[in-house]
């Protein structure tokens, strides 16, 4: 399985692809997607940087994705599925329609560790939560997805009376708020079953 690492300028790739590597996928950086099976959109930065970034390389993701290609997005990569973001300007990739929320909880940024519960109304259940609805896993966020179609949540969490999206899917782009590779088995757990959802 050949996943490219997307490089848009920010940082923890090298965790991210060591963490992707642990689960058997070869793992390259860059931003060409041709040649890739699977992509991952890593998750530490600003909206607004990365998608200045990823502006040049917008349209080849999104026929790329149109075409098959599944993606997974990390946080931030996460966010970047969506159309905009209160966070700055920008556009987003667009392939799940919505726009990015800043949180409202009591306490932000949204630091560290909460379950995340699989969405009752998502039929048969997303397959990157197999084995893992319940779970803990880590988040650093202040902001968070607002999809403009409900049914494309398929995780939720709750962080200081603030409940908001842990998990989306909308085709073949799915995307999660925590970062699996700082959420220890439960993270290793839901990239390999990234992994085998794309074979």
């Amino acid at each position: 399985m050949n996943v490219l690492l997307f490089d848009y300028g920010t940082g923890n790739l090298h965790s991210l692809g060591k963490a992707l590597e642990l689960q058997g996928a070869r793992v390259r950086t860059g931003t060409a997607v041709e040649a890739a099976d699977a992509l991952v959109l890593p998750g530490v930065g600003a909206f607004g940087a990365a998608a200045a970034r990823l502006a040049a390389h917008r349209y080849a993701v999104r026929d790329a994705v149109a075409a098959g290609l599944p993606v997974l997005g990390i946080c931030l990569g996460m966010q970047l599925l969506l159309d905009g973001s209160a966070e700055g300007e920008g556009s987003g990739l667009g392939l799940v329609p919505g726009s990015v929320r800043r949180l409202v909880a009591g306490r932000v940024p949204h630091m560290g560790w909460n379950v995340v519960r699989a969405a009752t109304n998502h039929g048969p259940g997303e397959p990157l939560l197999r084995g893992i609805d319940g779970e803990r896993f880590y988040f650093a966020n202040s902001f968070a997805a607002d999809p403009a179609d409900p049914a494309a949540v398929t995780a939720t969490v709750t962080h200081d009376g603030d409940g908001f999206p842990a998990a989306i899917r909308w085709g073949s782009a799915a995307g999660v708020q925590f970062h699996p590779e700082k959420s220890g088995a439960a993270g290793l757990r839901l990239l390999r079953n990234f992994l085998e959802v794309c074979r």
